[in-house]
This record gives C-alpha cells, structure tokens and sequence, in this order.
C-alpha cells in the first residue's frame, strides 16, 4: 500500500509540477534553502560517492550533473522517480531508486550523503540520522537543509499531509552524540543547514 507522503508527492507530479523544469524566478526562490552555500559545502571537487535522500525529479541533481560524482538518488514517489529517470537518462553515472530511505538496504557506503526538505517526513530523527553515519565513509559528509518555518502539516490545496518539523539544535546533538565530528550549522534566509563528518 503506497504511503501517503508518496501519494502525496505522485499527485503534484499529476498535477504538472516538475522542479527540474522551474523557471528561474521559481529556481531562486528554491536557492534559499539548497543554493550555491549548500552546493559549495558539498565540496564537491574531486570525484566522489553520492547519496541524496528524497532526491525528488531532480532539481539539486541537476546542479551537480557537471560534477565528476556517482550519484544516487533516492525518492519515495515512484512518478516522482519515473521523471528523475527521464531527465537523467544522457547520465550513466546518476542512479534513482524508488524507495523508503529508512527501511532500504543500501550495499555500499557514500563519500557524501545528503538532504534537503525532506527530513520533516522522518518521524525518528535519531534512527535516520544513525543511519545516515552507517552508510558515510570514512571522513565522509552529511549536508542536511531544513526549513525554518516549524509547520505541521504541508497543504497544496489538492494534498495534505502531517510533517515532523527539524530542530537544528536537536539534529545538532542527535549526530553530536552519534559521533559526528565538525558539526556546524549555517544560517541562510529560509534554511538551517547542518553538516557534520565521520
């Protein structure tokens, strides 16, 4: 049975919305919480291992496709998915798989993990992000954005559905306590964005 967060994400696939095809004023508005400060903590300046959790079409994807990575994305819409793989099909090294992040059984571990607007669908912060630090390696690096406005729910007017609001100080002592080393948190005008390495 397909779980409303993915229902909810297959209806705004239905219902056109596409943010790999966003127009630029759209783009920039989305760049308050993943722009180039996000893409630059990335670091991605040599070739690495990449998994982005709810990677969605594509949109933080595409940003990266002149990167030299191998990239996995994973989403829980399967539409969702379905277009990521359309957009990228010119990419061997870009990968999406359909799937729940918190029950999938990755077989490899990642330079870089990372996620933007999409931990607020993770009931148990501390069960993903022990995970996240499972799947690193060695001195490698989460990058997470979460949103500062704490809602409960997300409302498209044809789709809602509940959320878990991010804390940055308690995903700050979550992976504190994990063992995550050189934590940081940045302020950027819509987001928090919290990284840490192993």
């Amino acid at each position: 049975m397909m779980s409303k967060v993915a229902r909810h994400y297959d209806l705004l696939i239905e219902n056109g919305n596409d943010p790999v095809l966003d127009d630029e004023t759209l783009s920039c508005y989305m760049d308050k919480w993943d722009g180039q400060t996000f893409i630059d903590l990335l670091a991605l300046n040599k070739s690495k291992s990449v998994l982005e959790i709810g990677c969605g079409t594509g949109r933080i994807a595409k940003k990266l496709s002149t990167h030299p990575i191998v990239y996995t994305g994973v989403d829980i819409s399967p539409k969702t998915i379905e277009m990521a793989k359309k957009h990228f099909v010119d990419c061997p090294n870009f990968t999406f798989i359909c799937t729940d992040f918190s029950s999938y059984c990755f077989k490899q571990k990642y330079d870089i993990v990372f996620s933007t607007l999409t931990f607020m669908h993770i009931k148990n912060k501390s069960k993903a992000i022990k995970k996240v630090f499972s799947l690193l390696n060695l001195n490698g690096k989460f990058v997470l954005s979460i949103d500062k406005e704490r809602k409960d729910f997300i409302d498209t007017g044809f789709s809602k559905i509940k959320v878990f609001p991010d804390n940055p100080n308690l995903i700050y002592a979550i992976m504190k306590k994990i063992g995550f080393c050189n934590i940081s948190i940045i302020e950027t005008d819509l987001a928090y964005i919290i990284t840490g390495s192993k």
